[in-house]
């Protein structure tokens, strides 16, 4: 949600060179380290990610077996996060495993997509010549302003749930959920009784690939749903900026911090439901 009003102002008639500054979809570079390329967006998931640690390192230190204070806050705001896991999973054991990634992910988006309205995001940076073209080049870019954090997240999230799923009800089992092999072994078996499995039992495999397309569909949705409503925060209030830069954008920005928080939410509540979901044994009928 980094700001970035669309600007393009001509330099002098002598020198043809055109200053351009905008939001691309793309993250910039801003410097490499050997043949690896550090963006903007990179750097400010960096820091997202230091402020997470340096601020529950400090609350570490002084949490203590009688709780007193913030302390007290924080146990009540856990706890209840902890409830709102249970509703999903129905299992304390279950919630207490995915809560430490489900937070996580909400925390480091959260950060992130408030982030981008800090003053200087998007505007402070420098000059890079291409060709006839004098670009800006902004330092520090909301990382979920990025379709390729987005992306990685996403990935992360699903490649998970597949994890916990195997680790869960086993390799075999879950193999079956979407190559589902159980339902041919078992033809031979129940042809005498009903002759209908030739024609249920193949269909039952088919819906097995469909679940396939699906996972891939949840990668696309997670991080295209991010991605899109941070980005369109971006261009929104980019706009207002250049309309009139004081005061038309506060309720706007005001508008993003709520957008920025509902968008981590679902991240992981959604996140949540795939590790629930490939975590439970179906059940034959």
């Amino acid at each position: 949600m980094s700001v970035n009003a669309p600007v393009s102002t001509n330099s002098t008639p002598t020198s043809n060179v055109q200053i351009e500054s905008s939001s691309p979809l793309y993250a910039e570079s801003i410097f490499h380290v050997d043949k690896f390329t550090v963006t903007n967006s990179m750097v400010s998931s960096w820091i997202a990610v230091v402020i997470l640690v340096i601020f529950f390192y400090s609350i570490g230190k002084k949490i203590k077996k009688i709780p007193k204070g913030i302390q007290n806050i924080f146990e009540i705001i856990l706890e209840k996060a902890l409830e709102v896991v249970d509703s999903v999973t129905g299992n304390r054991k279950k919630s207490e495993k995915f809560m430490p990634i489900v937070l996580s992910l909400f925390l480091f988006i959260l950060v992130n997509n408030w982030m981008g309205l800090l003053p200087g995001m998007g505007t402070i940076g420098f000059l890079q010549k291409q060709g006839n073209h004098l670009s800006f080049i902004p330092f520090l870019r909301g990382g979920t302003a990025d379709i390729n954090t987005t992306l990685a997240l996403a990935l992360f999230a699903v490649v998970a749930s597949h994890i916990f799923g195997i680790i869960t009800i086993g390799t075999w089992n879950h193999f079956n959920k979407y190559i589902n092999l159980k339902v041919f072994y078992a033809i031979p078996k129940k042809i005498k009784e009903d002759i209908s499995v030739l024609l249920i039992n193949p269909i039952r495999a088919f819906v097995g690939i469909i679940e396939i397309i699906g996972e891939i569909a949840k990668v696309a949705s997670l991080s295209f749903r991010l991605f899109g409503n941070v980005f369109a925060g971006e261009v929104l209030l980019a706009s207002m900026m250049v309309i009139f830069a004081y005061i038309l954008p506060l309720p706007f920005m005001f508008l993003e911090l709520l957008v920025g928080l509902i968008q981590a939410l679902i991240f992981a509540m959604l996140t949540l439901v795939y590790l629930a979901v490939a975590t439970d044994q179906h059940t034959e009928h």
